[in-house]
């Protein structure tokens, strides 16, 4: 599972801001997203706009539990999902998250058939828990992948999954998708798609070139011109990412690297005049 980190240059070296090079005994300054942002001072990082900090504790994975109300829901019926981190030097729960692009968790949901999916932010409650509500239309398992930050720690990428009642007469197959690569459309956008190299290879880096059109009216979404989730056809391996390239236009880049070939989904997300567009794409990733 890979996280927002894609990031190059001509020399594949670190971004370095202010200097271009630095005294190994003063402090570093680096984005906790993009680690290889880097500052001789304070700041922001350019790209996600995540606070600076001096230095990144060794990352440690935390625990995400979740309680599902009814335990044994159904299609159509209104779930309620409560979310704990805990941390795993202590087990206590963590109650501090860091906002990330404008909130405290972010929450994707997606069908075992790849068919639905939902970008949502559960509410924090008094006493640290996350707290969600939802109907969720298809029987069957869903993956659940939450992202946040907990204060001390460093930003995380957690996954679960959830089963309706009755998932014993559904199919666990890996769906078998198709390419889909036609531009969409979508709420107030059509969204066009051209990547490089035209298959991707697993391992290497992928350059996805969106195109939006009309070009009027296009604003931050939480804080990033565009949200991509992309998952592998069984859900395995998940990538949350942001664009490497944006200024507010209608064409924007993003970066991926797709860690084994199959087919994979993508869900991409725009906002045009208060509207969020989503728009699908199914990529086959060849092998070297």
């Amino acid at each position: 599972m890979q996280r927002r980190r894609f990031l190059s240059t001509a020399a594949g070296l670190p971004v370095l801001l202010g200097q271009q090079a630095q005294d190994p005994d003063k402090v570093e300054w680096l984005c906790p997203m993009d680690k290889d942002v880097r500052s001789a001072k304070p700041g922001v990082c350019p790209r996600c706009g995540m606070k600076l900090v001096p230095g990144i504790p060794e990352p440690v994975e935390y625990r995400l539990l979740l309680d599902v109300t009814p335990a044994a829901w159904k299609p159509g019926q209104r779930v309620r999902m409560r979310f704990e981190i805990r941390d795993p030097r202590t087990n206590q729960r963590v109650t501090k998250l860091q906002v990330i692009h404008e909130k405290l968790f972010h929450l994707f949901l997606v069908s075992g058939d790849l068919s639905f999916f939902a970008h949502e932010h559960p509410e924090p409650q008094p006493d640290g828990t996350l707290l969600f509500e939802t109907v969720l239309p298809k029987p069957g398992f869903y993956r659940i992948l939450g992202d946040f930050y907990p204060e001390g720690g460093t930003p995380q990428l957690a996954v679960l999954s959830i089963l309706s009642a009755g998932s014993d007469q559904v199919s666990f197959a890996t769906p078998r998708l198709i390419a889909q690569t036609a531009p969409q459309a979508t709420a107030n956008l059509k969204v066009a798609l051209r990547n490089e190299p035209a298959v991707p290879i697993a391992g290497l880096k992928t350059m996805l070139f969106f195109e939006l059109q009309p070009a009027d009216g296009l604003e931050p979404y939480l804080g990033a011109w565009g949200h991509m989730l992309v998952a592998s056809a069984d859900l395995i391996d998940l990538i949350h990412t942001h664009p490497f390239l944006a200024n507010g236009g209608p064409n924007l880049q993003f970066n991926v690297v797709f860690p084994r070939p199959g087919m994979h989904r993508l869900w991409v997300q725009f906002q045009r005049q208060g509207v969020v567009n989503t728009a699908v794409f199914t990529l086959p990733v060849r092998g070297l």
